[in-house]
C-alpha cells in the first residue's frame, strides 16, 4: 500500500513538472548571454549574462567564467586578469579605443554663444538625425595610446567629419591591430551630410602608426565593406556587399592574400552573418540563414594554388547558431536558441558532429515549463514556388480543440525567420496564451537563395502579399485552426504587411496589430533618416513622374491608398524615438482608422526606438497587445 501510494505521488509530481507556460514576466527574467571570448589560456570561455529588474526598469549585468570542456560557471568581477584584450597592440605597446568629438556647428548655442539657452538646431544636409539620437555636431573617431597610465591618445581620424565605429551600432569591432602592431584598420563611410544618408558605401582604411598615412583598402568595392579581421597566417579578410545603396546585399567573405582579393563565398547561393577563421588559418567557419535557421557553415581558402573553394554546411536542426566564439581543440564554441530558448553557450565537435551545452542560465526555468512545439510546413506560392513556414503550436496543444491563429509578418524586409528568440516577438509567449503561429519565409528572406531574397525590392505589396496568404489560407484548412479567429500581426515591414493587408484580406483577418510600420510610403521617404533604404526598396522618389516603378510603390503599393478598405479593429504602436519609420506613419495610420470609424487604439512610447528597450515599457507591451487579442480574436 505504502509502495502504491509513493509511486503515485511521484507520478503526481512528474505530470506537475512542466505545466507551468511562458508569462511575459518570465519572460523578462530571463538572463541574457553575451560571449565575450576565449581566456588567455583558453581553457575558458567568458561570457556576459544581462538580467532586467521590471521594478527598476533596467538591467543588471554579471560576467561569468565557464571551462570549455564544461563545468560550472563562476562569477568574476571583471575581465582584465582573464580575457585577452584585442585592443592592445600584438607587442603590448599601445592600446586602441574610441572617443566622440565634437567636429561641427549644429546647436544654435555654437553659433550664437551669448544664446547659450537656445536649443534650436541647424542643418544644411540630411543625416541629421539616426536611428534614435539627433546629429550635434559630434562624431565616433578612434584612437590609439601608449599603453601605460596618463599616455595622451592620438586621433587618427583627426578632423574627419565621419564616424568609426559607425553609427548606430558599431563598437569596436570596427577596429582592430594589424598582426605586426604597425598598423590600426577600421571601418568607416567617408561620406557626409545627404550623401552619407543615401550611400552604403562603408571602407576598411589602414593607418600606419610611423608615417601617419591612412590608405583605402577596400576602394575598388561601392557597397558595404565591415567585420575586418586577420587569418592566423596574416590575410586580411572582411565582409563585403557589392552594390552601394543595397543594405540586404548578398555578403561575402573576402580574403586579401599578397594584394590579391578572393571571394571565398562568391559561388555560394547565400549570404554570410558572421565568420571565424581556423586555427592553421586553412578554413573559414561562418554562420549563415538557410531554410528557416541559422546553421554553420565551412569554407576552405586554397591560397594561390588550384584547389576548388568548397563551400559546406556543417549543423543542421530545429535551431539557430548565433555568436561563433573560438575553438577549443575539436570544438568550436558558439551560442545557439530557438523558438523556445534564449540564447546559452554551446560547443560543437566538428569531428564527431555532436553538441554540448556549456551555459545553462535559464536551464532550471525552462524544465519547469511546458514549451510549445514548432513545425516545419511547406507552403505552395501562387507563383508555384515550394514556400517554408514555422507553425508554432500552444503547449500541451490539442487537435480536437480550435485554437485562434495569427499571421506573424516578419520585418526587414530582409531579415531572416529562423529559430531565433525574441523578447518581444516571442512566439513561445503567443503559444502559451492559447495562440498558434504561423510565421511563413515568404519572398524577401535570406536562406532560400539570393533570388528569393531579393524579389521583395520594389514589389512590398506583389509577391509577398500573396505569399502571406497562400500561408494562412494553408494552415487555415486544418480542422485545429478557428478560421473565425484569425489575426495578423507585425512590425516595421511587418507592419507595413499588417496595414497592407488590412486593405485587401477580403475578410480572412478578425483583427490587425501594428507596430513601427510602414504606411505612407511618400511621407517614409520624407522623414526617414536612411534614405538609401527608400531609394533601393522604392525605386527612386515619388516625384519621379516618368519612373514607372517608383509610381508603383508610391501608388499601388502605398498602404495609405487602401485605407478605404480597411474594415476591422487595429492596434498601433509606435515609438517617439524612431527615427527609422517615424512617428508620422503611426500617427497617420490610427488617425485614418479613427476617421474610418474603426475600433482602434495607439500606444505610444515617447522614449523607445525602433524597439521596446524599458522593461516597464515592454511589459506594457505585452499588456496591451494580448488584451487587445481578448478584446477583439
Amino acid at each position: 500500500m505504502k509502495k502504491v501510494l509513493f509511486t503515485t505521488l511521484i507520478m503526481m509530481s512528474l505530470n506537475a513538472i512542466g505545466q507551468n507556460v511562458m508569462s511575459p514576466e518570465l519572460l523578462w527574467k530571463l538572463g541574457r548571454v553575451t560571449p565575450l571570448g576565449l581566456s588567455k589560456d583558453a581553457k575558458n570561455v567568458v561570457f556576459k549574462v544581462s538580467t532586467p529588474s521590471i521594478e527598476e526598469n533596467k538591467s543588471q549585468s554579471k560576467l561569468y567564467i565557464l571551462p570549455v570542456n564544461g563545468g560550472n560557471a563562476t562569477e568574476i568581477k571583471d575581465t582584465k586578469d582573464v580575457l585577452a584584450d584585442k585592443n592592445i597592440s600584438p607587442d603590448g605597446k599601445f592600446l586602441v579605443y574610441n572617443e566622440e568629438v565634437k567636429l561641427e556647428k549644429v546647436l544654435g548655442k555654437d553659433f550664437y554663444p551669448n544664446l547659450d539657452k537656445s536649443d534650436a538646431q541647424i542643418y544644411d544636409g540630411l543625416d541629421y538625425r539616426h536611428w534614435d539620437t539627433w546629429n550635434e555636431g559630434k562624431f565616433n573617431h578612434v584612437f590609439y595610446k601608449e599603453n601605460k597610465e596618463g599616455a595622451a591618445g592620438i586621433d587618427i581620424l583627426k578632423g574627419e567629419n565621419f564616424d568609426s565605429p559607425q553609427k548606430p551600432f558599431g563598437g569596436d569591432e570596427d577596429y582592430i591591430w594589424s598582426p605586426d602592431g604597425k598598423s590600426i584598420l577600421y571601418v568607416c563611410k567617408k561620406k557626409a551630410g545627404t550623401q552619407y544618408a543615401i550611400s552604403t558605401n562603408t571602407n576598411i582604411y589602414e593607418y600606419n602608426l610611423e608615417t601617419q598615412k591612412t590608405i583605402n583598402r577596400t576602394e575598388d568595392n561601392l557597397g558595404y565593406d565591415t567585420a575586418p579581421q586577420f587569418s592566423p597566417t596574416g590575410n586580411l579578410t572582411w565582409l563585403q556587399m557589392k552594390r552601394d545603396g543595397y543594405e540586404s546585399d548578398k555578403n561575402d567573405i573576402i580574403v586579401d592574400f599578397k594584394g590579391i582579393k578572393t571571394n571565398l563565398t562568391a559561388n555560394w547561393d547565400g549570404t554570410v552573418d558572421n565568420f571565424i577563421w581556423s586555427k592553421d588559418g586553412k578554413n573559414v567557419y561562418f554562420v549563415a540563414p538557410v531554410d528557416g535557421t541559422k546553421q554553420l557553415f565551412v569554407v576552405n581558402f586554397p591560397g594561390l594554388t588550384r584547389i576548388a573553394i568548397q563551400v559546406r554546411q556543417i549543423t543542421e536542426g530545429d535551431f539557430d547558431v548565433n555568436d561563433l566564439i573560438g575553438f577549443a581543440g575539436d570544438d568550436i564554441l558558439a551560442t545557439r536558441s530557438d523558438m523556445n530558448h534564449a540564447s546559452e553557450i554551446f560547443s560543437f565537435n566538428l569531428k564527431k558532429n555532436t553538441w554540448k551545452q556549456l551555459s545553462n542560465i535559464n536551464t532550471e526555468t525552462y524544465k519547469t515549463l511546458a514549451l510549445s512545439k514548432t513545425e516545419k510546413r511547406f507552403v505552395t506560392t501562387t507563383d508555384g514556388k515550394k514556400m517554408l513556414v514555422w507553425v508554432i503550436l500552444p503547449p500541451n496543444f490539442d487537435a480536437t480543440k480550435k485554437y485562434p491563429t495569427l499571421l506573424f509578418c516578419q520585418g526587414g524586409p530582409q531579415s531572416p525567420l529562423t529559430q531565433s528568440y525574441s523578447f518581444r516577438w516571442n512566439f513561445q509567449l503567443m503559444a502559451a496564451k492559447g495562440y498558434i503561429v504561423v510565421a511563413p519565409n515568404r519572398r524577401g528572406m535570406p536562406g532560400h537563395g539570393v533570388e528569393w531574397n531579393e524579389q521583395i525590392s520594389k514589389d512590398w505589396g506583389g509577391q509577398v502579399m500573396d505569399d502571406y496568404l497562400s500561408a494562412i489560407d494553408d494552415v487555415a484548412k486544418e480542422n485545429y485552426v478557428d478560421k473565425s479567429r484569425l489575426g495578423c500581426v507585425g512590425a516595421s515591414y511587418g507592419g507595413y504587411s499588417v496595414f497592407y493587408l488590412a486593405g485587401i484580406h477580403k475578410n480572412r483577418f478578425k483583427t490587425f496589430i501594428a507596430h513601427d510600420g510602414v504606411f505612407n510610403t511618400v511621407s517614409m521617404l520624407g522623414t526617414t533618416e536612411e534614405v538609401f533604404f527608400n531609394n533601393w526598396d522604392f525605386g527612386g522618389a515619388y516625384w519621379e513622374k516618368d519612373n514607372a516603378v517608383a509610381q508603383k510603390t508610391y501608388t499601388t503599393f502605398n498602404p495609405a491608398t487602401m485605407v478605404e478598405h480597411w474594415n476591422k479593429p487595429i492596434l498601433i504602436f509606435q515609438g517617439g524615438k524612431d527615427f527609422r519609420v517615424p512617428i508620422g506613419q503611426g500617427q497617420e495610420a490610427f488617425q485614418a482608422a479613427q476617421l474610418r470609424g474603426l475600433k482602434s487604439r495607439l500606444v505610444y512610447f515617447p522614449e523607445e526606438n525602433h524597439w521596446v528597450l524599458h522593461p516597464q515599457n515592454a511589459q506594457v507591451w505585452q499588456g496591451e497587445f494580448f488584451k487587445w487579442l481578448a478584446e477583439t480574436l
